[in-house]
């Protein structure tokens, strides 16, 4: 059974980093994309970056240049550095992966709060 186990979430104040780490864990034959997703209070699941295994990593306008996504297949890791967060970034973060039959997965959510 496919799980994605979600990590570092947790509370900073503005101007501050995290990381946000997702381990993939089970039999799982080739991961396509993997995505970080958010719901801020108040909005619908938005996508925040995401890194296909054969294009460019891309990211939402409201992260570009703070936000980096890096992964791992050898580990089916994925990783979302973020700096310089702002209290507009509070929110609940998913990991999401497809795999190359177009069959997506979700992490539980790690919450990210940002205080000013």
């Amino acid at each position: 059974q496919v799980q994605l186990v979600e990590s570092g979430g947790g509370s900073v104040q503005t101007g501050g980093s995290l990381t946000l780490s997702c381990h993939v864990t089970g039999t799982i034959f080739g991961i396509r994309i993997m995505a970080w997703y958010r719901e801020t209070p108040g909005n619908e699941r938005e996508l925040v970056a995401i890194a296909p295994v054969d294009d460019v990593r891309s990211y939402a306008d409201f992260v570009k240049g703070r936000f980096t996504i890096s992964r791992d297949d050898d580990t089916k890791t994925v990783l979302l550095q973020m700096n310089n967060l702002k209290p507009e970034d509070t929110g609940l973060y998913y990991c999401n992966v497809f795999n190359f039959d177009g069959y997506p997965y979700w992490g539980q959510g790690t919450q990210v709060s940002v205080s000013s």
